[in-house]
């Protein structure tokens, strides 16, 4: 059996590397490095693809979501809903933020935050929201705006999964006040390192990120705001202006394999496997692929993921933990208990290979790999 990655880039770097090289040697002959031309071009191409106005580069995703809200007016002592089932950049973000996480719990059957809860969670001091468009697929538009317009809310997406994602007739990162992405390498959009950028339709939010991420001076030596050194690399948006134009198809790919997955893996609900829900169609994208092996799959999940990885089919778990039981956060007063669903998803899912360039035979090769687990060999599909 042919060993089959996690993720594998190759694919997307392979026939760009000539592109990619020049884009590099154009920066080095330039001697550009820190907010360069290709940073520039990126950030108006890249909220141009998205919808938007404006992008404003940051070194990484993390930095995106805690200069994005102090961009948007959130302040000490002001609260901000997220989901418990997350990357802990969420909540490092608000942290950094400075304003104080009220965390809510997921949805079981799509992992994306409970708005239902998020409107129960709401108090005097609660001023944004950060929807997290977990996986590749977006939070409800619709009825993310009816909460916000009710409530007064800013809403601040955490789309760094979900570049072009789109749902109800609305673009990752064009819904809110302002949206933060991460161009990680391994990311559907990924650089040759870190990078992240946030994005805006209000001018005053670009203007006031664009300081924050130059230790807060929107010119030089004069420093208006409490800011940082958090800049997009140059060489990094050299890179990202090349793949750029490439991503939709990439997405394309990715959202094919997910069906062809989908189609395969449907003999394995009788089982206790199950993806996490689609309900955006084709405006999925895909970031991760990830099934839920419930508790009535006859296999526990360190079985199946342990199998798998010797016989060669990577796969991950994204998140093992939830933030809330993280142990540097428990200075925040939650315990374990206090959101159920993102506690049993935490220990039922399973991400299993997506990538662009991941073929037909590979995805029939990793099903067939859970069916000769969970079922009588005889009875796997075939290659």
């Amino acid at each position: 059996m042919t060993k089959i990655p996690f993720v594998d880039l190759s694919f997307q770097h392979e026939p760009l590397i000539n592109q990619i090289e020049e884009a590099i040697l154009t920066v080095l002959h330039q001697g550009d490095f820190i907010m360069g031309k290709a940073v520039a071009e990126f950030e108006t191409a890249f909220a141009n693809a998205c919808g938007v106005e404006s992008g404003v580069g940051v070194a990484c995703g993390t930095d995106a979501i805690a200069l994005g809200l102090q961009a948007c007016g959130i302040r000490p002592g002001d609260e901000v809903i997220l989901p418990a089932n997350t990357f802990v950049a969420t909540l490092i973000g608000v942290l950094h933020a400075g304003a104080t996480p009220i965390f809510v719990d997921c949805d079981p059957e799509t992992a994306l935050i409970d708005l239902k809860a998020a409107e129960k969670a709401i108090s005097e001091q609660t001023r944004a929201i950060v929807p997290v468009h977990l996986y590749g697929q977006m939070v409800s538009p619709k009825q993310l705006l009816d909460l916000a317009s009710t409530h007064n809310l800013v809403i601040f997406e955490d789309a760094a999964q979900a570049h072009l994602a789109e749902r109800e007739g609305y673009k990752a990162g064009s819904i809110g006040k302002a949206a933060a992405f991460s161009f990680y390498p391994s990311k559907n959009l990924g650089a040759i390192g870190d990078g992240g950028l946030l994005v805006t339709n209000d001018a005053g939010v670009a203007q006031k990120m664009r300081a924050l991420r130059n230790y807060g001076a929107p010119q030089k030596y004069l420093h208006t705001e409490y800011g940082t050194n958090s800049r997009l690399d140059t060489l990094q948006a050299a890179v990202l202006n090349v793949k750029l134009p490439h991503l939709q198809e990439w997405n394309n790919l990715r959202n094919t394999a997910a069906y062809e997955y989908d189609r395969l893996l449907e003999p394995l609900r009788s089982h206790g496997i199950f993806p996490i829900h689609n309900q955006s169609g084709t405006g999925h994208i895909y970031h991760l692929y990830v099934i839920r092996i419930s508790e009535s799959c006859a296999i526990e999940r360190e079985k199946i993921q342990a199998e798998l990885s010797a016989i060669g089919i990577q796969t991950g778990i994204h998140y093992p933990l939830p933030c809330h039981l993280q142990p540097a956060y428990q200075y925040l007063g939650y315990k374990a208990g206090d959101f159920p669903n993102s506690e049993i998803l935490s220990k039922q899912i399973l991400s299993l290979p997506m990538y662009p360039g991941l073929s037909q035979t590979q995805i029939v090769q990793v099903v067939q790999a859970l069916q000769h687990l969970l079922i009588a060999p005889e009875a796997a599909i075939s290659g």
